[in-house]
């Protein structure tokens, strides 16, 4: 039995929710004292390469079109990229401070899926409505992630990382496959859930 896709929706929202934590967490003490326990400065680049890795399962199991299994796709992809830079900074293994910038790319490119993958209209269901709404604030995300990557020391634009992450797990919360927004449901969307 498959789980409904807001299932899914809830666990990644978890993931992300967790994510954003640990970078604002990280924010308000500042890089040296967030290293201080070397765990920890591994803690979000591998969650993050997770959540990469746990996409995988997702776009066998649960899409239903190419179109699905291409977005799904480019987010493992994505996710374990910019999950992979990370560690690798964190571990010392890449020099180049240009790895930074993997994660907006993958905050763009999650973005640039979100939008190609919905194929139907703002309003025509509660889940359509997200989706837009997604894609439009991980790229917006990813103009928040280049600012912080090239001033990686500053509080401000590194907590503001964060708040997108939030958003981002709060908008996945949100998710039913079938619920009206804004109290309008297209007739085409199918059977209204509870």
């Amino acid at each position: 039995m498959i789980p409904p896709a807001e299932h899914v929706h809830w666990l990644f929202a978890t993931g992300f929710l967790l994510l954003g934590l640990c970078l604002f967490a990280r924010a308000v003490v500042g890089e040296e004292v967030w290293g201080r326990r070397r765990w920890r400065a591994y803690l979000w680049p591998s969650l993050l390469f997770g959540l990469g890795v746990l996409m995988w399962p997702v776009m066998v199991f649960f899409t239903n079109s190419a179109i699905h299994m291409m977005a799904h796709g480019s987010w493992a992809q994505t996710m374990m990229l910019a999950g992979a830079a990370e560690l690798g900074l964190v571990r010392g293994k890449l020099k180049s401070p240009l790895w930074r910038l993997a994660v907006p790319l993958a905050l763009f490119a999650s973005g640039a899926a979100l939008l190609v993958h919905e194929q139907n209209g703002w309003f025509f269901a509660r889940s359509a409505f997200l989706h837009h709404a997604l894609g439009w604030w991980a790229i917006a995300g990813a103009a928040v992630a280049v600012v912080s990557a090239l001033r990686p020391r500053s509080p401000v634009w590194s907590s503001g990382v964060a708040l997108v992450l939030v958003v981002v797990a709060v908008f996945l919360y949100c998710d039913r496959d079938v619920a009206p927004v804004f109290g309008h449901l297209s007739p085409l969307a199918g059977e209204r859930h509870r």
